[in-house]
C-alpha cells in the first residue's frame, strides 16, 4: 500500500505542487473509501469522508515531513476525520435498516447460500461493535496494518492494540453466534 513514490509526491505536494495530490487521489482513493464503508456502512459518508481527507491533505500539506510512511500520515488524517465525523453526526447516526451491498464486489451465481448468509452476519456483527473495536478490526483485518502501525496511529502501545484487537475479535464472535442462533432454520 505504502511505497516511496507516494513518499516522494507527497514531499513534492508539500512544496508546492498541489497538482500531483490527483496521482495521490487515484492510488489511495479506493483503499479510504473501504476503510470508511466499513466503519461506518454508509456509501455517501463515505464518500465525502474520502473527499474530506484529501481536503485536509491539501490544507495541511505543510506537515507532512516524510518522517512517517505516507500511508500512516493519510490514516491519521482519516481516523480524524473519521472522528470528527462521529462528533458532529453522533446523535442522528442509528443502525442502518438495510446494510449497504458489498463495495465492488459482485456475488457469483455458484456461491453456496450458507456463506452470503454468513457474510451477511458478519457485516451485521461488526456494526454492531463499539467504534473503537470496529476500527482496530478494520485497520487490522481488512487493511492489514501492523500493531505498531496501529499503535502509532492511535498513539497508544502496542499491547494495547493487542489487547483491543483481542477483545473486539472476541465481542465480534459473541454477536456472530448470537445474530446466527436468532436466524430461522
Amino acid at each position: 500500500m505504502n511505497s516511496p513514490a507516494d513518499e516522494l509526491l507527497m514531499i513534492q505536494v508539500r512544496d508546492g505542487d498541489v497538482a500531483l495530490l490527483g496521482t495521490l487521489f487515484e492510488r489511495h482513493h479506493l483503499a479510504l473509501y473501504n476503510f470508511f464503508v466499513r466503519l461506518t456502512s454508509r456509501r455517501h459518508a463515505s464518500e465525502d469522508l474520502v473527499q474530506e481527507v484529501f481536503l485536509r491533505m491539501l490544507k495541511y500539506r505543510h506537515t507532512y515531513r516524510g518522517e512517517k510512511q505516507f500511508t500512516m500520515w493519510m490514516f491519521q488524517i482519516a481516523r480524524n476525520a473519521w472522528v470528527d465525523h462521529l462528533r458532529k453526526n453522533r446523535r442522528e447516526q442509528s443502525m442502518p435498516e438495510q446494510l449497504p451491498e458489498p463495495v465492488s464486489t459482485e456475488r457469483l451465481a455458484s456461491e453456496k447460500l450458507e456463506e452470503g448468509e454468513d457474510i451477511d452476519l458478519l457485516r451485521v456483527a461488526m456494526q454492531k461493535l463499539s467504534d473503537d473495536k470496529r476500527e482496530v478490526l478494520v485497520l487490522s483485518r481488512f487493511h492489514d496494518m501492523k500493531y505498531d502501525e496501529i499503535a502509532d496511529l492511535l498513539g497508544c502501545a502496542v499491547g494495547t492494540v493487542k489487547a483491543r484487537v483481542h477483545r473486539a475479535l472476541h465481542d465480534l464472535r459473541r454477536i456472530f453466534f448470537e445474530l446466527s442462533s436468532e436466524q430461522p432454520i
